[in-house]
């Protein structure tokens, strides 16, 4: 039977959330609203940190407060993710470029950035404008210095004054290239203390998104850097916020969730926005009736647990287990029940060989520096933080399994 016509899906595996289709977090948009953009709007500078763990919706949630202090109190947002960085010429390259293509909402505000920016704008393309990088990287270098950035971001705001803008909210996003150098957690904060010490500061909103490691990090290599962010820690989504979400996106576009389909995607997303993304947009391309069933939901939850598998275990997991004791050791824990979060550290021992037992607390600790595992409250228990990852070295130890059966043959 051929299936039902498709039209775009609702879910953003590996994007940001559109501001339609986002939901929760409401303490934490309110800390950075209230807190931030608030006090900002009032002339008051403000630093924060979005912080939380890989696929928890960091940029989801700074793209969607971006949106909310335009509107509500005219901040100019500018989001320049530093994924390519590696010094800070590449960081000011990447605010330049961001700052060009900032304004979107507002026409206003895009053309008199083009105006003042033009230099940098080669043409039109079909996604807005086309950067010159040549001139672009000719004059970056100069932003490259806290002085420089903040009399760039001033300039900004007094470009676009008459428009009502009253500060600027300005996100670096993705620093995990560029966190471990010296050189940027010495950026930062002297960005900070230069504005917070100028005879008229410019009202600034600067968040930085990450995970706590990469924050630890610069504190390592810079330790004034430990007073200057307000935190703000994102955790995983609630059972409530978590069904909100896919029943909303799925009504998006006339399709309906059952109860049984929605408390199996509930369960196996346990809160992280990008899971949710990844099990509702497989769900929407297996379903053939606009009803996601409880078929549909456990479909799709073995699809997204190969992809969550592919793009995170193997690389960052597999990869960091060369040896073949260790491998053993996760096969063995991966063939118990995908449905059990935790496992007993004697119950896996008595499966062992005698020289995997020699290399057991060794893998232990390794597999909970990889963040795939964590301590249980009771001794010797250990708990899986992710249940796509759990499934998924599941899935790998039946497939192993198969190819094995299928060699011997």
């Amino acid at each position: 039977m051929a299936g039902i016509t498709k039209g775009k899906s609702p879910f953003y595996p590996g994007q940001p959330v559109p501001v339609d289709l986002f939901v929760g977090r409401k303490p934490q948009i309110e800390r950075i609203i209230t807190r931030g953009a608030g006090q900002v709007e009032q002339g008051k500078p403000v630093a924060m940190y979005i912080q939380g763990e890989y696929g928890i919706g960091k940029s989801s949630i700074a793209g969607y407060v971006q949106r909310m202090a335009e509107v509500e109190h005219n901040l100019h947002s500018i989001y320049a993710p530093l994924s390519n960085c590696n010094n800070l010429n590449d960081v000011a390259e990447a605010v330049l470029k961001a700052t060009i293509r900032s304004g979107a909402y507002d026409p206003t505000r895009s053309e008199k950035i083009g105006n003042w920016l033009g230099k940098y704008i080669s043409g039109q393309s079909l996604f807005g404008h086309s950067i010159d990088l040549a001139a672009l990287r000719q004059d970056s270098p100069t932003l490259s210095s806290a002085h420089e950035m903040l009399d760039f971001l001033s300039e900004t705001r007094k470009r676009l004054k008459d428009t009502g803008v009253k500060g600027v909210f300005l996100v670096l996003d993705e620093i995990n290239g560029i966190s471990s150098e010296p050189q940027f957690g010495q950026f930062i904060k002297s960005l900070i203390d230069t504005n917070a010490l100028s005879a008229s500061p410019l009202p600034l909103l600067l968040i930085l998104c990450g995970v706590e490691e990469r924050r630890r990090e610069m504190i390592q290599k810079h330790q004034p850097v430990d007073r200057i962010f307000d935190v703000v820690e994102i955790t995983p989504m609630t059972k409530d916020e978590t069904e909100e979400f896919f029943n909303k996106a799925f009504e998006s576009v006339q399709m309906r969730v059952d109860l049984g389909a929605l408390e199996l995607l509930t369960l196996y997303s346990a809160g992280f926005p990008k899971i949710m993304h990844l099990l509702g947009d497989a769900a929407y391309w297996l379903n053939n009736d606009d009803i996601i069933d409880k078929d549909d939901a456990a479909s799709s939850i073995l699809v997204a647990a190969d992809e969550v598998g592919k793009k995170y275990v193997d690389q960052q997991v597999y990869s960091a287990l060369r040896s073949k004791d260790y491998r053993s050791i996760l096969k063995k824990i991966g063939k118990t029940s995908p449905y059990e979060m935790s496992f007993g550290k004697s119950n896996v021992a008595s499966t062992l060989s005698a020289t995997e037992k020699v290399k057991f607390d060794n893998f232990l600790q390794k597999m909970k520096r990889l963040k795939v595992i964590r301590s249980g409250e009771i001794k010797g228990e250990y708990i899986f933080n992710m249940r796509m990852v759990r499934l998924y070295i599941w899935l790998q130890s039946l497939e192993k399994d198969k190819n094995n059966s299928g060699r011997n043959r």
